[in-house]
């Protein structure tokens, strides 16, 4: 299991504001589901961050791809492969 880091920037704020409730609905089923570590927005409303556990690259980006944000053209998208280290126990 990998961790993705993705950076999703403002790309169209109306389109953002449209369809915020379906990518919190998102989320949150992609975090039940053990496909998402974390996620949240950035202050300034620039955009957020979403890390995502996938076992590969493919997937992660596969996960990402179904993120209404993306799929209305709400956000753009940057995704890196991210070596997380932590104290921090999960249960993934």
């Amino acid at each position: 299991m990998s961790y993705y880091a993705v950076l999703l920037p403002m790309k169209d704020e109306e389109k953002s504001r449209k369809y915020r409730p379906q990518h919190l609905a998102f989320l949150k089923q992609m975090r039940q589901e053990k496909k998402i570590l974390m996620n949240g927005k950035f202050t300034d409303g620039s955009g957020g961050l979403v890390i995502y556990v996938a076992d590969s690259f493919d997937q992660a980006v596969s996960y990402l791809q179904e993120d209404p944000y993306i799929k209305e053209g709400a956000r753009d998208w940057e995704i890196h492969e991210w070596a997380m280290e932590t104290d921090i126990a999960f249960d993934f």
